[in-house]
């Protein structure tokens, strides 16, 4: 993928729990001027990710780089790029933390906000 910044997050913008999360990230990073790209899956940006839209919708994905990281280890490289939230990054990262929290996400919050995600399609291609 092509990138002009130095990190680019790719995120469900349908996704009323993605959308809440990542919005307060780009405030916070277009307020502090920091230089990272929040690509909605949704447009045409996500083209650039190589990913298709199931995959993409799955979890979190961060590009910074050149590297390509996805859940946890997502969150912890998008953290350790803005200042407010590198304590929480370090923290999370934690040996015996990174795990949990890692396992807390693949098998329980991806899974649940992914089939949330699925409920909502057939009721956003109604409305549209």
């Amino acid at each position: 993928m092509e990138n002009s910044t130095k990190t680019s997050v790719l995120y469900n913008a349908n996704c009323p729990v993605c959308n809440f999360e990542i919005g307060h990230y780009a405030h916070y990073a277009g307020k502090a001027g920091l230089p990272i790209r929040f690509d909605d899956l949704n447009t045409d940006a996500r083209n650039q990710w190589g990913l298709d839209a199931d995959t993409a919708a799955r979890r979190l994905y961060v590009l910074h780089d050149g590297v390509l990281t996805s859940g946890i280890p997502a969150f912890l490289v998008l953290w350790a790029q803005m200042p407010r939230y590198r304590l929480l990054g370090r923290i999370v990262g934690l040996p015996g933390i990174r795990q949990m929290a890692g396992a807390a996400y693949d098998y329980a919050l991806a899974p649940l906000i992914y089939r949330w995600h699925l409920r909502r399609l057939p009721k956003q291609r109604v409305s549209t």
